[in-house]
């Protein structure tokens, strides 16, 4: 292999999702894709009036601090 990645990331009933891709740059971690791929999507939505990206922000914001809670009770809870 020539040091350029190929892959195909597949749905759930095998359909492509993302084609294979050139790599000309930087190479992205999964999460730094992953993060570009939702950002993409929600304003996508937003503008086609779908959801309400300040709305979706909160939601978010809440639900991480949720987990980042839980996460810490655990923590304790196993200290104890």
């Amino acid at each position: 292999m020539t040091g350029k990645r190929r892959r195909r990331e597949h749905g759930a009933d095998g359909d492509d999702l993302v084609e294979p891709k050139k790599i000309t740059g930087k190479e992205l971690s999964k999460t730094d894709e992953l993060s570009a791929r939702l950002t993409t999507l929600v304003e996508m939505l937003d503008e086609k009036g779908i959801i309400n990206k300040s709305e979706y922000r909160r939601m978010v914001a809440m639900r991480l601090h949720e987990i980042s809670k839980a996460g810490a009770f655990e923590e304790l809870d196993e200290e104890l």
